[in-house]
């Protein structure tokens, strides 16, 4: 089994329960998995070793939310200055459009900006289903799994058009039926529940302004049937709490209790909108959460309270969120951003650039439930580990703290990325060169998309 030695990093930041980090130590790789982590790598036989001077090697970076195929639809003129709501609506009759060749291709652009800005495990929430695409989510698998990353795709779902109340079109939607026994097709061809799986199913219906309250109540009954998790955006911004309490009577935090999501098997994203009552019952029911600070900043849907989640029983991840929201898939980036953002609202000290760090570790593995295998750098973990490279001009003298220099000084991707134990990414590129001649096509399909051709 092939063996492969890390040694001599400025830093070793493991994330493990101690949040140890060691100085000039070695962690030893054999096959796919973490074999040691100590301090004197003298005496280890290996076929390869990586030497790691001025350089810091952290657990793989773990992306909780995200719509790849967002990637076709960055910078459109006429979203870029809307809220929320308005901007789905406007973005919808064009992703209408989309079809396997798109999924496949944007699947495999947002999974390589993923690598190169530090991601080694992904989730992705498709919901989106133009009429007669029975097999765009199969396209959305192949074309991350084009890229090695760790994948866990979440079968999105809407079912409630504009004509029954809801926000997306007729065009978009799914009925129940079709949904669920979609659903259950995808969970058993592609879920493996395996330790260390690469591939990962959970169930998504998109938000509560695009589905009914049936299919959520049946999406956790067959989640619970196939033992996956759960996922949908909440609390995202006042439109919706307004939306929830027009419809339903009850604000979005009420109403996920009401059909029975507040479990520690599901994970939200965004929470930005919560009153005090609403953090006590998410911190009593252990669920997840996914912060994506970029995304709420585009779309000026407020800042969610993390900060003050720190010391509840919420597990707090990042994600990067849809490319259109945030025009990019960069990960080292968006942990930079949850930093600041949440000293804008808190002040100096509300969230440290290792705290940071660690949401975009172990809080990823932790929220999908991985925490025993991702997320840190501790033997028996998988071989998902990443480098920063100190000598960028970027870093010039910072090196006094060489892990936090990542974050106050704006990293943009690793020097390398190992996931599984195969090489993603060296010297700052990927791994596999043909996955760059997918950009020209790429960038075809996103002006047909776009101007409708």
């Amino acid at each position: 089994m092939h063996r492969t030695l890390f040694e001599g990093f400025d830093s070793i930041a493991t994330m493990d329960a101690k949040w140890r980090e060691i100085h000039g130590g070695y962690v030893l790789v054999e096959g796919n998995r973490i074999v040691d982590v100590g301090e004197d790598p003298r005496g280890i036989v290996a076929d390869e070793v990586i030497h790691g001077g001025g350089k810091v090697l952290l657990p793989g970076f773990v992306n909780t939310h995200h719509h790849l195929y967002q990637t076709l639809f960055r910078n459109v003129p006429g979203a870029a200055d809307r809220k929320l709501f308005d901007w789905l609506v406007f973005l919808y009759k064009r992703w209408a459009r989309i079809d396997e060749e798109a999924v496949r291709t944007s699947a495999a652009i947002g999974c390589c900006e993923l690598l190169l800005s530090g991601a080694t495990t992904t989730s992705d929430h498709f919901y989106l289903f133009p009429h007669g695409r029975g097999t765009i989510f199969d396209a959305e698998v192949e074309g991350a799994q084009l890229t090695g990353i760790r994948f866990h795709p979440c079968r999105g779902s809407m079912s409630l058009s504009k004509k029954d109340g809801g926000l997306p079109p007729d065009s978009v939607v799914q009925t129940e039926e079709e949904i669920l026994t979609d659903c259950q097709r995808v969970i058993e061809r592609y879920h493996d529940s395996q330790p260390f799986s690469m591939l990962q199913v959970a169930l998504a219906p998109c938000s509560p302004f695009s589905v009914t309250p049936d299919l959520m109540r049946e999406s956790v009954k067959l989640a619970d049937e196939y033992r996956v998790l759960l996922h949908t955006h909440l609390a995202e911004t006042a439109d919706e709490e307004a939306f929830c309490l027009e419809k339903f009577g009850i604000r979005p935090v009420d109403y996920m209790e009401e059909l029975g999501w507040l479990r520690d098997d599901v994970w939200f994203a965004h929470l930005v909108h919560l009153s005090p009552a609403d953090i006590d019952k998410l911190s009593t029911a252990r669920v997840g959460m996914s912060h994506c600070p970029s995304s709420n900043m585009t779309l000026g849907s407020g800042i969610a309270p993390v900060a003050s989640l720190k010391d509840t029983e919420i597990k707090v991840s990042l994600g990067v969120d849809g490319s259109a929201s945030n025009d990019t898939s960069n990960m080292v980036r968006e942990v930079r951003q949850a930093m600041l953002l949440q000293r804008v609202r808190y002040g100096a000290d509300a969230l440290s650039a290792r705290e940071a760090l660690y949401m975009a570790t172990m809080g990823g593995a932790q929220v999908l439930h991985r925490e025993h295998e991702i997320g840190s750098i501790e033997a028996g973990k998988a071989a998902d580990l990443i480098a920063f490279d100190l000598s960028r001009i970027e870093f010039a003298g910072a090196h006094a703290d060489p892990l936090a220099a990542i974050v106050h000084c704006g990293a943009d991707r690793v020097d390398l990325s190992m996931v599984n134990g195969e090489m993603r990414v060296r010297n700052g590129r990927l791994v596999d060169e043909s996955l760059y001649d997918l950009i020209p096509r790429h960038n075809e399909i996103s002006c047909r998309l776009i101007e409708g051709r």
